[in-house]
C-alpha cells in the first residue's frame, strides 16, 4: 500500500510505503510519485519518505526505486528525509541510494517532525545544492 501527498507551500512530496509492495503496485507508485514531483517543477523539491512499515523489496521493485530516485535528482530534488525502522530495509535502501547517487542528499530520521524541519530549513552551514 502507498500514499502520496504534496505540500505546495514547502515543495515537499511526502509518501508512505507499507508492507510488501508487489511490482504492479510499485509501478503505480512510481508513476504517481513522478507526477507529484513534476507538479513542483522549477522549485527545490524535498522528499519525505515514510518507510517505517515497508518490508524488503524484490530486486525488481528495488530497481524501480533506484530509477525514481534518479528521476528525482534530474527533476530538482535537493533533500530526501527517510523514516525507517527496519535495519534490513535500511540496508537495502542504502544500496539503492548509493546506486542512484541520492545518498549525497539523504538523511534518516526517527521522528517525522525532525525530518520535516530539516527538509524545510536544511542545515545552517549547508551550501546550496547544484542541480544536475
Amino acid at each position: 500500500m502507498f500514499r502520496i501527498d504534496v505540500d505546495n507551500a514547502h515543495a515537499i512530496v511526502g509518501f508512505v510505503l507499507e508492507g510488501y509492495i508487489r511490482v504492479p503496485e510499485m509501478e503505480a507508485f512510481v508513476t504517481e510519485l513522478e507526477r507529484a514531483t513534476d507538479s513542483l517543477a522549477g522549485q527545490d523539491i524535498k522528499i519525505l519518505a515514510d518507510l517505517r512499515a515497508f518490508r524488503p523489496a524484490s530486486p525488481e521493485a528495488a530497481n524501480m526505486i533506484r530509477r525514481v530516485q534518479e528521476y528525482g535528482l534530474r527533476s530538482g530534488v535537493v533533500r530526501v528525509a527517510e523514516l525507517v525502522e527496519s535495519e534490513i530495509v535500511a540496508l537495502q535502501l542504502n544500496r539503492v541510494a548509493q546506486n542512484s547517487r541520492t545518498d549525497r542528499i539523504l538523511r534518516r530520521f526517527w521522528e517525522e517532525s525532525a525530518a520535516r524541519l530539516w527538509l524545510i530549513q536544511g542545515d545552517a552551514t549547508e551550501p546550496p545544492q547544484p542541480r544536475p
